[in-house]
């Protein structure tokens, strides 16, 4: 039969300080197996050592205190190995994002790689496009869902895309992290409306463009390089950023062979180069 501990001892087997333990009471998360009811002295089963060497080991890995609570209370093995592997799966997802984070600062500790930005005349466009406001922490499923939505509907049409894929970007997506966006696939003929989809001639502009080769963890060094040489020869105007994404997740999931063209508006300066 399990014995009792002082919350000092049961603190040194567990190695979950005094104040932590007082916590976690509180929390309803690890309650003493008795309390004194005149001095309020809380003492553990040592039945409860696993059960508090499980909770630091999940606090170690960073699942919330209230996630621990579901796991711990999961009335079957199958509910809390899927609350367990829930949160390895977002631990994973953060280990690339960091991964992604380092890759980038070490390229940007190595200096800015030779990229080459060009002029063009872009011509007006026929699309089939898809055109919402959208917050920038909606953006991610919002475009997946708007390109999956149009990429189907060209199908449906039997109407073939006549270039890769893009978007027109206004200015407050960028600076108040709310703003129209426009997600586009050049047609070769008028794209019956369905749906959010619709026909739409995005107007011929003059851009100054830059090619971003892999993930958009660090698209923003292609931006900052063509807004720095857009600027430094004063050729902007206003008008919303164009992307192009020349190789994407509809072409391949391996994010190291993505390519993006990045297109600024600027004024005309003559012939294309």
């Amino acid at each position: 039969m399990p014995t009792s501990l002082a919350i000092g001892d049961f603190s040194r087997a567990t190695h979950l300080s005094v104040k932590t333990l007082r916590y976690y009471h509180r929390l309803g998360l690890l309650i003493p197996a008795e309390i004194d009811p005149d001095s309020s002295y809380r003492r553990y089963s040592t039945g409860q050592i696993p059960t508090a060497q499980v909770i630091r080991r999940f606090r170690d890995l960073d699942m919330p205190l209230e996630q621990i609570g579901a796991v711990l209370e999961a009335p079957d093995v199958a509910s809390r190995n899927e609350l367990i592997a829930a949160h390895l799966a977002r631990l994973e997802q953060d280990l690339v994002e960091t991964q992604e984070a380092v890759a980038s600062l070490r390229g940007m500790l190595q200096g800015p790689p030779p990229t080459p930005i060009a002029h063009r005349s872009e011509p007006a466009l026929a699309t089939a496009a898809i055109s919402e406001t959208v917050s920038l922490d909606a953006l991610g499923p919002w475009f997946q869902g708007a390109l999956g939505e149009l990429t189907a509907t060209l199908a449906a049409q039997g109407v073939a895309a006549n270039g890769p894929p893009g978007a027109v970007i206004a200015n407050d997506l960028f600076s108040e992290e709310r703003g129209a966006i426009t997600v586009f696939v050049p047609s070769a003929e008028a794209v019956g409306p369905i749906g959010r989809v619709e026909a739409l001639t995005l107007p011929a502009v003059e851009l100054a463009t830059i090619e971003h080769a892999g993930s958009h963890a660090d698209v923003d060094r292609a931006y900052g390089a063509l807004a720095t040489y857009v600027s430094d020869r004063a050729l902007g105007v206003d008008g919303p950023v164009r992307e192009r994404y020349l190789v994407g997740r509809l072409d391949t999931p391996d994010d190291t062979a993505w390519r993006t063209e990045i297109a600024w508006p600027i004024f005309r300066t003559g012939p294309a180069a």
